[in-house]
């Protein structure tokens, strides 16, 4: 079975920036599952995958615009703290680099602590690959059609997809 749109895709990948190595493989956890053409993967990595079967490998090279943009120089904010995602309910230290997640109207989002105050952070909202050349390598696993459910929802039910 191809890659179309309306088919759950399960892969394995690996990710690097082009000559560097790899930071981030999906190969010793659970493998990656979306709805393909739901906009649920980054369109460059849809694109490649488009016409694939189980088995392939395919390595595609995203520029930052295809991949999760190029970096906002206005995308620093300072943020409460009361808005900072802490399931520790300990004290932490913020420090520079970082990256943490804040509570936004859209969910929590990652961000990169700039610098840290008594009761607020200067964030870095960019994505942390934003503005970075991402060289992914993926194994494609599993291909099937996607559940009715899954159509109405517009995602996968599965492996790395949504969960009920």
């Amino acid at each position: 079975m191809s890659i179309a749109v309306n088919k759950v895709v399960t892969f394995h990948y690996k990710l690097n920036e082009p000559d560097q190595a790899v930071f981030e493989d999906s190969h010793d956890l659970k493998p990656v599952s979306y709805l393909h053409g739901h906009k649920g993967m980054l369109e460059g990595v849809e694109s490649a995958l488009e016409g694939k079967q189980v088995g392939d490998n395919v390595v595609t090279t995203l520029s930052p615009e295809e991949a999760y943009g190029p970096l906002r120089d206005d995308a620093i904010q300072r943020v409460s703290l009361k808005h900072i995602v802490n399931n520790s309910k300990k004290k932490v230290k913020y420090l520079p680099g970082m990256v943490v997640q804040v509570n936004t109207a859209n969910g929590p989002q990652d961000v990169i602590v700039v610098k840290a105050g008594l009761k607020n952070l200067d964030v870095n909202t960019n994505h942390p690959l934003a503005g970075k050349t991402l060289t992914f390598d993926i194994d494609v696993i599993e291909v099937r059609d996607a559940t009715e459910e899954e159509l109405a929802h517009g995602h996968s039910h599965s492996h790395g997809g949504h969960q009920h």
